[in-house]
């Protein structure tokens, strides 16, 4: 190892893509659209477009950051730079890597699960042999790790469009159908709406992990904007033509209550068993784990890199060129985490964590703007944005923390 080795820039515009789309399209997908249908039903549509216009100003903020400041550790950086405190960034970049690695865990236990109905493997044994390859293909190299996580989102995107495909002669209905998506006037309706947009939300998080692998993008502040614009664009068209073709096909209510509404739609078409979409649906939950490991030792690398974390942390293995050290510990941390096996409301907890970071971040670009509005070479937004990204991202934490006390306290 030699710690004065670079990371390698191998990342182009494609992968990026792909591994932004990884991080979003992933397993919640599979069991949100029930769970959106139950709140906003024929709206549902609607929910999506409206979580992913408010999502769009922390990415619109995320996509300036990461072209004023092209390190790893990106989070944890703006928030520094924002406020010119170390020790809010090392704590924000430790609460990053604690919301990446106990969902990584939530995900093996997740796909653990799954394996059960295929073939009967001791929990423990199943946990540790899943999470540490995950490990190894994340020390193998990044353009490896990043391949095979851009081929397993291509077969997820290739799942939910598999179903959208069954489904699509629901489509020409949609010219008849249309007035049962558009919305009264009553506060009823938007009250739906608004709870299914605060759900749908959660689909559209996964951009801000695109940003901690900066150091390993070609030309970076120019490719990582346009990944993390093409990423948003691509997720809220496909989520909103499966959630137009799941009303279509299935009532609210029977999407509800499904546990595997994809599936359900599949052999609603189909009259067959959705063995593939389930199969799917596990290189899904296994694909977000092996993303979060990535992210988590490129957070640690960067910190580690700028002081604010044990030196041995930033050593990046020659042969590889990864942060080898990180990633091993973030690997068992991961590990250590899917064996206690209690983690509902630890990962309950990660979106608390990814919201608050959100309200910093917005908060944090704000302030540099005000410090250096016009950066050369840089693609700057209106000073706006980040101030409505601020106070959305900082609606869904008290949402989300009244929704925390409340269950606590019932």
């Amino acid at each position: 190892m030699n710690n004065k080795v670079a990371l390698n820039r191998t990342l182009s515009l494609p992968m990026m893509v792909l591994y932004g789309l990884g991080t979003t399209i992933g397993a919640g997908i599979y069991a949100l659209v029930g769970e959106v249908a139950n709140l906003a039903g024929y709206f549902s549509p609607l929910s999506f477009l409206i979580a992913s216009l408010t999502a769009g100003f922390t990415a619109i903020s995320f996509a300036e950051l990461c072209g004023r400041f092209p390190r790893a550790a990106g989070a944890a950086l703006y928030v520094k730079q924002g406020f010119g405190s170390e020790r809010l960034s090392t704590l924000i970049g430790l609460l990053v890597i604690l919301a990446g690695l106990v969902s990584a865990a939530a995900l093996v236990n997740g796909f653990v699960g799954y394996l059960h109905q295929f073939v009967i493997i001791d929990r423990v044994i199943a946990i540790a042999a899943i999470t540490l390859l995950l490990g190894g293909i994340a020390i193998w190299g990044i353009a490896e790790s990043v391949i095979i996580a851009s081929l397993i989102t291509l077969l997820e995107i290739g799942g939910i469009l598999l179903v959208i495909a069954v489904s699509g002669e629901e489509l020409s209905s949609l010219s008849t159908r249309w007035p049962e998506f558009v919305p009264s006037a009553d506060i009823t309706s938007w009250s739906g709406i608004y709870f299914g947009a605060v759900l749908a939300f959660y689909a559209f998080i996964g951009f801000e992990d695109m940003v901690d692998v900066a150091e390993e993008v070609k030309d970076v502040k120019r490719t990582l904007p346009l990944a993390i614009f093409f990423t948003l664009g691509i997720t809220t068209f496909i989520y909103i033509l499966l959630m137009v073709t799941a009303v279509l096909s299935l009532t609210p209510t029977e999407l509800a209550n499904s546990q595997a509404p994809l599936a359900l739609l599949y052999e609603h078409h189909t009259g067959e068993k959705a063995i593939a979409v389930g199969i799917i649906g596990m290189f899904a939950i296994i694909n977000g784990a092996l993303i979060q490991i990535i992210m988590a030792s490129r957070v640690l690398y960067g910190l580690s890199s700028r002081g604010q974390l044990p030196e041995l942390l930033s050593n990046v293995y020659q042969r590889t060129r990864t942060p080898l050290i990180a990633t091993v510990l973030a690997t068992f941390i991961a590990l250590a985490l899917a064996l206690i096996g209690r983690l509902g409301s630890l990962a309950q907890m990660t979106s608390l964590i990814m919201l608050t970071i959100f309200s910093l971040v917005n908060l944090a670009l704000w302030r540099v703007k005000h410090k250096d509005p016009n950066p050369i070479g840089v693609k700057v937004f209106p000073r706006w944005i980040p101030i409505t990204g601020f106070f959305v991202s900082l609606a869904f934490v008290l949402i989300e923390t009244t929704n925390v006390l409340t269950q606590a306290f019932s």
